[in-house]
């Protein structure tokens, strides 16, 4: 065998002497074989580093892969990598494997991985939803029994378990918060696009609260990015604004880093901001960072034990988990507004 080609079942059956019709039923134990030949078997699929092919047997026969398939709009967020870590760790205890490939926000990518995972047979599906994906082609396999799971947000043209974080009602908290401080001109930078369900349910969180303590919602002071950089652009255009914010909410943890950073640099101290999900290091910035912590862990746990349920036979209704988010006092929103401030500084 060349030293640089993969061992195949051919060569473990040479190596034994036997043929691979009998290697194949001892590795697949779907056949008579003596201990003998069980123990010769097992030594040269060790002695020569054989890996089975478990996709080629897993369509031949029929069955699922031993693997679980996860779809993420970004690899790069570390959101995403919390909730694929307790993704993983759960059903890694159920001898599963987790697959993850990122659909980069576009809904034909998430359709291409999807079918690939399809393909190879996984036992179970998890998405993230790429904003403007229909997912009403995988009613098929979900009536076949394939569990699907969405995360974050929900899937679009089916009914399926889906697993969110309490995103309105941890801005309402936020935000009210802010205004017990005394903030009266509070600015909202989120996500875009601006239909994407976690920018709307914010968005509406904000809404909410400015409404319970009676203050006018002011369109001039809701903005949208997608990078940090463009978020730090949007920093310094609202607080550049005749009537500022004198307080921010950054609806996410990719806007929070563009606007501590334009912050940072404009030195501007006077300006309080609650974030909308926890970041590295938030402790240690100055001011440290106040957040309505979302819990990704919680999120994927609560995911996978979802779709091993239906693996397992649980045929009940779709429904929709909500994991709580909580309020992290810290410093960057202990900066109390007091009247006749409002305007001081107009650079940004």
């Amino acid at each position: 065998m060349a030293a640089n080609r993969r061992p195949t079942l051919a060569d473990v059956a040479r190596e034994v002497g036997v043929s691979a019709k009998t290697v194949s039923r001892v590795l697949n134990e779907d056949g008579p074989s003596s201990p003998e030949t069980r123990e010769r078997v097992l030594a040269a699929v060790a002695k020569l580093g054989f890996q089975p092919n478990l996709m080629a047997r897993n369509i031949r026969v029929g069955g699922p892969d031993t693997t679980v398939g996860l779809v993420v709009p970004d690899l790069g967020n570390p959101f995403f990598g919390t909730v694929a870590g307790a993704i993983e760790d759960v059903v890694r205890a159920r001898g599963l494997t987790l697959l993850m490939g990122s659909s980069a926000e576009d809904a034909d990518r998430e359709r291409a991985l999807i079918q690939t995972f399809l393909a190879r047979r996984v036992s179970m599906l998890m998405v993230v939803p790429a904003f403007g994906a229909d997912h009403s082609h995988l009613k098929a396999p979900r009536a076949a029994g394939l569990p699907v799971v969405f995360l974050d947000r929900p899937g679009v043209g089916l009914s399926a378990d889906c697993v969110v974080s309490s995103n309105r009602t941890g801005v309402h908290e936020g935000v009210s918060h802010i205004i017990a401080r005394g903030h009266r001109r509070i600015g909202f930078i989120g996500d875009l696009p601006a239909n994407l369900y976690t920018r709307r349910e914010r968005l509406a969180g904000y809404r909410s609260a400015l409404a319970e303590a009676g203050l006018p919602y002011d369109r001039a002071l809701v903005s949208g990015a997608h990078t940090q950089e463009e978020a730090a652009a949007e920093t310094t255009a609202l607080l550049a604004r005749p009537q500022p914010p004198t307080a921010l909410i950054a609806a996410n943890n990719i806007m929070a880093l563009g606007v501590v950073a334009q912050l940072t640099r404009a030195g501007r101290k006077d300006v309080a901001l609650v974030a909308f999900d926890d970041l590295p290091l938030a402790e240690v910035l100055e001011p440290a960072l106040t957040v309505v912590a979302q819990d990704p862990a919680a999120i994927g746990e609560t995911a996978a034990r979802t779709a091993l349920a239906r693996l397992d036979g649980d045929r009940t209704r779709a429904r929709t988990h909500m994991v709580p988010t909580r309020l992290v006092v810290r410093g960057s929103s202990d900066l109390p507004h007091h009247p006749g401030e409002q305007g001081r500084h107009t650079g940004g």
